[in-house]
């Protein structure tokens, strides 16, 4: 029995899924010198104030796991018998 867990984050009136979009966005956002407003506007957010709080909840291992693992994980999610919803 295999169990898949998904992640969500919780801005505002927002919930953004992680996925494998969302983990490339992040991997430019800690290796590189993109600003909050840049964050936001990728992400689909209201402003800085919303990235940061964004950033502020999402876990450091996620930032920084390569988004190609990511995907990998989430194809198991696809097999998986149970599929878990983890809201930070």
């Amino acid at each position: 029995m295999s169990v898949c867990k998904k992640y969500v984050v919780r801005v505002g009136e927002k919930e953004i899924e992680i996925d494998e979009k969302v983990v490339k966005i992040l991997n430019i956002y800690v290796r590189t010198e993109m600003n909050l407003e840049k964050l936001a506007e990728e992400l689909g957010l209201d402003g800085w104030a919303e990235a940061y709080e964004f950033v502020k909840k999402i876990p450091a291992w996620i930032a920084w796991t390569p988004s190609i693992l990511w995907q990998r994980e989430m194809e198991k999610c696809e097999k998986a018998s149970e599929v878990k919803i983890v809201k930070i």
